[in-house]
């Protein structure tokens, strides 16, 4: 007969203690270190070193822009060199693509499934190039007093390109309401590192209106709050675009890669956030295969919507009076527009996700279509490639205009200053506008056009959450069919992956080992 001591021994050694082990490594498992506080100095927050407004050389009666570069350049001598080799003044440049070998990419060569193409627009499109009057192919790009310095460095917000004008600011004949001619000596006195204007005024605008490219790059970034973006908000670091884009010799690191395809100028968050940013093994693991912004921007277009579906073969399109036609969605978002087509904006969009090394490839001017939906551009990687990770995107889908007889992306003309130009946005036209969209290029046209499902994608950098809306485990880690990840499919992913029979086969073992811990307990009890 065995005692009571013994008894309660064998009780406290089968029970009580196997279930404080495994609460203990339960609660100290998923316990979690704080992550190390980040700091950097800030160089929107540096003093400038000198006061422009001082300088003489910037006090005469400035009416030409061209005559503030050339002040500039008296000064800051040799920064037109750097600026005149940058992408930022051609547009373009030079690379390895797959199959392509070495050819020219960048805002000029490549197709887009926004407005096509810039070369004929250059009225329009050119507002945004960093020079002086880019209106045809006779632009002098070696003429440095042709820099705009103004558009980054203006620090007064009053200093803008005139729409329509190849970049240049309102002249007293061209000014109106909207534009006025800029008081040149007072924004020359007042210059420094640019600020989010400075950046957003283009790469907000891009497309043809706020947030209609990026997604997550809008005019909310200009004064928001950490819960859109928890680098810029002013309740947080609130940090500029040129913090994290630093800049030396006006090379401007990070990419886009809807015009670029080299892995080699980026920026990371390992930059301030090191490899290990969690102080946690577990998710500092995921590093290896995971991008940062895979689980830190679980949506974009937080506060205003974007364009995810943009279909030119609806453009056209008059009222009974032959006007040109303007619908809104429920939120007056556009949802047609006759000089443009038809719309689809989604806001709080959750991405979708691929893996994604830093390559990618592009459909240049005389690429032929090989597959449907067209892809504008191609993010390489995949789970095998050590430098792949898994990112997230915005996928914009587009239906444009292609000649069926060579199986080309067509580039149309859709700007001028007057109606009877041919182009697109004036007189609702196809074939001129095709026509002289395609001569702009110096490309042949069948004399046919039809229309082609196309997709681009754009990695998601921006509008990263605060920790407490980041993506938790379970939203990739789950076997639903909404799960995060459902769509990469190429390896195995704990607690979506599994097989059955192992499943089952380890139930089993651990009901039976309980069951015969129980009953040997019970004998050792009683």
């Amino acid at each position: 007969m065995k005692s009571l001591l013994e008894k309660l021994t064998s009780f406290l050694v089968v029970f009580v203690l196997p279930v404080l082990v495994i609460y203990f490594t339960i609660h100290f498992g998923l316990k979690r270190n704080d992550p190390p506080k980040v700091e950097v100095e800030l160089r929107s927050q540096q003093q400038p070193k000198v006061d422009h407004s001082e300088f003489a050389i910037l006090q005469q009666e400035f009416t030409d822009p061209r005559k503030v570069t050339e002040a500039c350049l008296s000064c800051h001598n040799k920064r037109d060199d750097e600026l005149m080799i940058s992408t930022h003044w051609l547009w373009e440049r030079e690379v390895e693509l797959p199959g392509k070998g070495l050819v020219k990419i960048g805002k000029k060569h490549i197709n887009n499934n926004f407005c096509t193409g810039p070369i004929g627009n250059n009225g329009s499109c050119m507002r945004c190039h960093i020079g002086y009057g880019w209106e045809d192919n006779t632009f002098d790009f070696s003429n440095p007093n042709n820099i705009d310095c103004l558009v980054c460095h203006d620090k007064t917000d009053t200093y803008f390109k005139q729409k329509g004008m190849a970049g240049w600011p309102a002249t007293p004949e061209t000014a109106n309401a909207e534009f006025k001619v800029p008081d040149y000596n007072y924004v020359a006195q007042h210059v420094g590192h640019p600020d989010r204007s400075n950046c957003g005024v283009c790469h907000f605008y891009g497309g043809g209106g706020n947030n209609v490219k990026h997604g997550d790059l809008e005019e909310a970034l200009n004064n928001t709050t950490r819960k859109v973006d928890v680098h810029m908000g002013v309740d947080g670091p609130d940090m500029t675009c040129i913090d994290c884009h630093i800049t030396e010799r006006h090379n401007i690191k990070g990419r886009s890669y809807s015009v670029s395809a080299s892995n080699d100028n980026r920026i990371s968050c390992e930059n301030c956030h090191t490899s290990t940013p969690h102080n946690d093994k577990i998710l500092d693991f995921h590093y290896n295969k995971v991008a940062c912004q895979t689980c830190h921007i679980p949506v974009y277009a937080k506060v205003n919507a974007t364009v995810m579906y943009w279909d030119w073969s609806k453009a056209g399109r008059k009222d009974e009076h032959g006007n040109a036609i303007k619908e809104y969605d429920a939120d007056h978002n556009y949802s047609y527009l006759s000089i443009k087509g038809r719309f689809v904006y989604d806001d709080h969009v959750k991405p979708d996700y691929l893996w994604f090394n830093g390559l990618a490839n592009h459909n240049i001017m005389d690429d032929s279509i090989t597959s449907i939906p067209v892809q504008i551009n191609t993010l390489y990687g995949e789970y095998r490639d050590p430098n792949s990770k898994i990112w997230p995107v915005k996928i914009h889908r587009g239906k444009q205009a292609y000649d069926p007889v060579t199986g080309k992306l067509i580039t149309m003309k859709l700007f001028a200053h007057n109606k009877g130009e041919g182009a697109f946005w004036e007189d609702l036209e196809w074939e001129p506008a095709i026509r002289l969209g395609m001569e702009a290029y110096g490309r042949e046209w069948s004399g046919e056009y039809d229309f082609v499902e196309t997709e681009v994608y754009w990695p998601l950098n921006h509008m990263v959450s605060v920790k407490e809306e980041t993506l938790s485990c379970t939203d990739c880690h789950t076997r639903s069919e909404k799960g995060r990840l459902a769509k990469l499919n190429d390896f195995y992913l704990p607690g979506r992956d599994y097989s059955k029979a192992i499943d089952y086969s380890g139930i089993a073992i651990i009901l039976l080992s309980v069951v015969g811990v129980v009953f040997h307990s019970i004998k050792r009890i009683f």
